[in-house]
């Protein structure tokens, strides 16, 4: 589903928290290094969102936390997130990512290599589970409603799975949204087995 229609649907304030990942408009897939992850010939980040996009998450979400925020206009904030990917220094990607938030606390870090992440990887910019555990668990609250617009790989389905919180999500991709439900589906029935 497009997120402009998902987030027509909900009141102002609907969601106690939105953790988005919209594209940056780096056209990532442009050097085909990344299509193992299935990210060949899509052209999904050609673009970064538009300014309707923003105020629309703003209006139906209490906080946000926005991944690539350096790559929109946003409001000001002392809060931001770093992930630090505890790269070596000659690689050619980001050595680590930004994401702005509205919070009213200070900035922090989170340190995971993704190599040593999630071994499921099925999107050129799949973030790890663990690192939306730490959000939820340093910056949602038992019983809020989480917002993503941007689905991709499932990750912070997963996290919210196993922490206990409701999301409501959509993803436009079909090719991204099958495999993320099917990685969803996957985690749960390993949980069951367990």
């Amino acid at each position: 589903e497009d997120n402009m229609q998902l987030m027509a649907r909900y009141e102002d304030n609907h969601f106690d928290l939105a953790i988005v990942d919209p594209p940056y408009g780096i056209n990532i897939n442009s050097s085909g290094r990344l299509g193992k992850y299935g990210g060949k010939g899509k052209n999904w980040d050609n673009e970064t969102p538009s300014k309707e996009y923003f105020k629309e998450l703003f209006r139906v979400s209490k906080n946000q936390i926005i991944w690539g925020g350096n790559y929109f206009n946003l409001p000001a904030t002392r809060c931001f997130i770093i992930w630090d990917k505890q790269q070596p220094e000659n690689v050619s990607f980001a050595s680590c990512e930004y994401a702005y938030t509205n919070f009213d606390k200070s900035a922090k870090t989170f340190y995971l290599r993704p190599q040593n992440a999630d071994n499921i990887r099925i999107h050129p910019t799949q973030k790890p589970v663990k690192l939306y555990e730490w959000l939820l668990m340093n910056y949602a609250k038992e019983g809020d409603k989480i917002l993503d617009t941007h689905l991709g790989s499932g990750s912070i389905a997963i996290a919210c799975h196993n922490l206990g919180y409701d999301l409501t999500a959509c993803e436009l991709d079909k090719d991204y949204y099958e495999a993320s439900i099917k990685r969803i589906n996957q985690h749960k029935a390993q949980l069951r087995i367990i």
